[in-house]
C-alpha cells in the first residue's frame, strides 16, 4: 500500500541530491505524515534533516517562533504561521529548504467545521510558496494524505523550475 505518490518522492529525492541539497519540515495538520513520507525515500539521510510535528501554540512559538498574538488570534492556522513554520524550520534543523503546513484535518468549531490547511515552501530564507488547500474529503486520514500529496507536488515543482531537468 503506498500512501504518498513514489514517483513525486523520487523526483524530489534526486533534484535535492543533484543539487546537494536539504530539506526540512514542519507539521501540525498532517501530524508527521509529510517526515513519513521523506524518511522512506532510499537515501534519506543524504538530502532529509528531519521535522517537527507541533500542534498547539505554545510548541509552534517555543520551537518555530512563530509570532503569538497573530497565532494565538488564528487558531495556528494562516498562511503567516504556515511561512514562519517553513523558514524557520529552515534555521531549526539548519537546511536549505523548509516546509510548514498547519490546518484543519477534522471539523471543528474554531474552523467552522471547514477542514483547510495552509502550506508554505521556503528555499534559502525566501518563501517559494504559499497556498491554501481546501478538503473535498471528510475522513481525516484521507485529508491528512490529499494535503501531503499535494505539498509534495507542489515542491516538486518548485525544485524542477529551480533546476530543470
Amino acid at each position: 500500500m503506498n500512501l504518498f505518490n513514489e514517483k513525486t518522492l523520487e523526483g524530489i529525492k534526486n533534484k535535492l541530491l543533484k543539487s546537494h541539497e536539504t530539506i526540512a519540515v514542519a507539521e501540525s495538520v498532517t501530524s508527521g505524515f509529510i517526515q513519513l513520507a521523506f524518511s522512506t525515500a532510499k537515501d534519506a539521510s543524504k538530502f532529509y534533516q528531519g521535522g517537527i510535528t507541533a500542534y498547539n501554540i505554545g510548541q509552534k512559538y517555543k520551537h518555530l517562533h512563530v509570532e503569538p498574538i497573530h497565532a494565538n488570534g488564528c487558531n495556528c492556522v494562516s498562511g503567516k504561521v504556515a511561512t514562519e513554520m517553513a523558514l524557520n524550520v529552515c534555521r531549526l534543523f539548519e537546511s536549505d529548504w523548509g516546509l510548514g503546513i498547519t490546518g484543519y484535518a477534522a471539523p471543528v468549531e474554531e474552523s467552522d467545521n471547514k477542514l483547510f490547511a495552509y502550506y508554505a515552501i521556503a528555499y534559502k530564507d525566501k518563501v517559494v510558496a504559499q497556498k491554501k488547500l481546501v478538503a473535498k474529503q471528510e475522513d481525516s486520514f484521507e485529508v491528512q494524505l490529499s494535503y501531503v500529496n499535494h505539498l509534495l507536488d507542489d515542491l516538486k515543482e518548485h525544485l524542477i523550475k529551480k533546476q530543470p531537468a
